[in-house]
């Protein structure tokens, strides 16, 4: 299932949902169409008959964001991992999630639920590709000439039909990431990491409560595959208040 670029409604399960394109990739659901419930997302878009359209629809778009969702339901578990003034959380590097699974889940739902406490760290959504891409190029010149990275960087350079093989992916991120904790502070490691979003186009918008992000984490063409790490938009500050997240693996679940 695809929407136009130039479609501003998604009909569903009798339904017709406002959506926007505020960015190069994915949707936004703006919130509930008249008639169906505050918790439009699982008991409209998730449930059993739209269920499978609404997952393709989140692997063709990269991600889908709903707003507006007031949810009970109980499958979603706290987001963990701790930053800290001097030292990066694993969360603040580009990953895909993994699960229980023997396989990386298909989506994560990643969701900001209604609290007492707003929250200013975002979440940056970016294609594979582009985030490999960014990586390299972000990297600051006395780091680019290291002999373990100039040859990969020559090789994500260009576009993504000039890449290595999928295969080597992941090693190919796993050598600048590496470089990139050996070598830099936590504070200049975060401020590069804002210029790998920027390179990316990633998705940081800011959260706002009772917001779902759903990504397509994990699929056969990893071209179209997505990462996402939490993202400090300003230094991080000593003893700073966030709002929690929660998350889920929504196509695992039944």
């Amino acid at each position: 299932m695809k929407i136009a670029p130039n479609e501003l409604k998604f009909g569903i399960g009798g339904f017709q949902f406002p959506i926007s394109r505020p960015h190069p990739f994915g949707i936004v659901f703006e919130g509930a169409p008249a008639g169906s419930s505050d918790d439009y997302l699982h008991e409209v878009l998730l449930n059993s008959e739209n269920r499978s359209a609404f997952l393709t629809l989140i692997e063709n778009e990269g991600l889908v964001v709903c707003k507006n969702v007031r949810t009970s339901t109980t499958s979603y578990r706290k987001v963990r991992g701790k930053s800290s003034y001097g030292r990066l959380s694993q969360a603040e590097y580009y990953h895909h999630d993994g699960c229980s699974c023997p396989q990386k889940p298909r989506v994560v739902e990643i969701r900001f639920p209604y609290q007492d406490i707003e929250r200013n760290v975002s979440t940056a959504v970016a294609r594979l590709p582009d985030i490999l891409r960014a990586m390299f190029l972000a990297l600051p010149r006395n780091l680019k000439s290291s002999l373990d990275i100039a040859q990969y960087r020559e090789l994500y350079s260009g576009p993504v039909e000039r890449f290595p093989s999928v295969a080597d992916w992941d090693k190919a991120q796993g050598r600048v990431t590496r470089l990139v904790r050996r070598e830099m502070d936590a504070e200049s490691a975060r401020s590069y990491f804002r210029d790998v979003d920027h390179l990316a186009c990633a998705y940081d918008a800011p959260w706002e409560m009772g917001e779902s992000r759903l990504i397509s984490n994990n699929q056969t063409d990893l071209a179209k595959t997505m990462q996402h790490r939490r993202a400090y938009q300003l230094p991080r500050q000593p003893n700073q208040q966030n709002g929690g997240l929660v998350k889920r693996w929504t196509a695992e679940e039944t």
